[in-house]
């Protein structure tokens, strides 16, 4: 029998499609004074996006929309949450120049921008500006494209915006008091993870802005806190999570000319990033336990370990085997690492590498010969 074909994955559209399909219902509720159950969005790639409304509502001359957000198939903490846009249109004097007589603020729920590296300078609400062109053509669909002495004052505002901060990296980057409202092409594709590897570059061009000139690459947040309890001299801007992407980490490293690179990872990661696989997750690459047995065979290791290694279930059940019977092939997979990273990059990248233990400790580090960044 032949195998059923997969579900094809669903699209969403990203925070900042929302906020300006909020923006959009909100002017159709002060033009038509009723209240449209979806809008078309034309997004940043040029496809049209029919988005429905969840709520609208009038106080005196100020028209308040929300959307609830749609992630399809690929969501992230920002799926299903609320966004808005209050709005009111007021009639000034003076004929507004060119390009601003749309005002696009940040409310609650809404991050400030307070470190440089970003693509919306420090004091600035964290609505980038793939959004904000979406809002401003939302804007010219519903008024037209030079209304006079017309000024539209736009309020974005996310009403769970500060709880849902708390699960991102926003902190980290100089965002404060809420999300970010983000989005290139306007849709979120299903595994694309463009989210994640934008996420990892603002992290760099955060680091780099902020005078850095080495970051540390984790693969998740307890690697992260094992590091950062190791490295506390390093301030905390140059600690990126880059979860799988290998390559890509060190590529963009490369781009924003780091001196250092530290990669702190666990045993199974590293074995992955000392095979010279460019992305680390299980869906793209496996641990081959014979081919390890193999590698410490080749090592030195005898062949009766290397048997007990090849019948093992977990990358953690090999390393505290190797651990407590042949511990210099640590170092040999902590070198391989350095090895293959530099092969990714076209630069004089330096490459260090530490491998914890699951307890924290680490394992092997070649960091600790590095002086202590400044």
């Amino acid at each position: 029998m032949a195998p059923s074909a997969r579900k094809p994955l669903r699209s969403g559209f990203t925070t900042g499609t929302a906020a300006a399909a909020a923006t959009k219902a909100a002017l159709m509720v002060l033009r038509d004074r009723s209240w449209p159950d979806s809008v078309r969005i034309e997004l940043l790639n040029n496809q049209c996006l029919d988005i429905p409304v969840h709520k609208c509502h009038m106080v005196e001359s100020t028209a308040i929309c929300t959307v609830i957000k749609d992630a399809g198939d690929d969501p992230d903490v920002t799926h299903r949450a609320e966004i808005g846009a209050k709005v009111r249109v007021e009639t000034v004097a003076k004929l507004p120049a060119e390009g601003h007589w749309i005002v696009i603020e940040g409310g609650p729920g809404v991050g400030t921008v307070t470190k440089p590296g970003l693509d919306v300078p420090p004091g600035q609400p964290a609505i980038n500006p793939g959004p904000q062109k979406m809002i401003r053509r939302a804007v010219r669909g519903v008024i037209g494209p030079r209304p006079g002495r017309l000024r539209v004052r736009i309020e974005i505002f996310v009403p769970k915006g500060e709880i849902l901060a708390r699960k991102t990296l926003n902190a980290r980057l100089g965002i404060i008091g809420g999300i970010s409202i983000l989005g290139t092409t306007g849709v979120v594709k299903p595994m694309s993870h463009a989210a994640y590897t934008a996420t990892i570059r603002a992290a760099m061009s955060v680091a780099r802005a902020t005078g850095l000139d080495r970051v540390v690459l984790t693969t998740g947040r307890r690697s992260e806190r094992y590091a950062q309890n190791l490295l506390q001299d390093i301030p905390a801007e140059a600690f990126i999570q880059i979860g799988d992407y290998f390559q890509f980490s060190l590529q963009t490293a490369a781009e924003f000319e780091f001196r250092i690179v530290c990669l702190a990872v666990f045993f199974g990661k590293a074995l992955k990033m000392a095979q010279g696989f460019a992305h680390t997750h299980a869906a793209r690459s496996r641990i081959n336990f014979k081919a390890l047995a193999e590698w410490i065979h080749r090592s030195g290791g005898n062949r009766a370990f290397c048997r007990q290694i090849q019948s093992v279930n977990t990358a953690r059940q090999a390393f505290e085997l190797i651990r407590a019977t042949f511990p210099e092939f640590v170092d040999r997979v902590g070198l391989k690492i350095a090895g293959s990273a530099r092969r990714f990059v076209e630069s004089d990248l330096a490459v260090d590498v530490i491998i914890f233990d699951y307890q924290g400790h680490p394992a092997y580090d070649s960091s600790s010969n590095r002086d202590s960044m400044q």
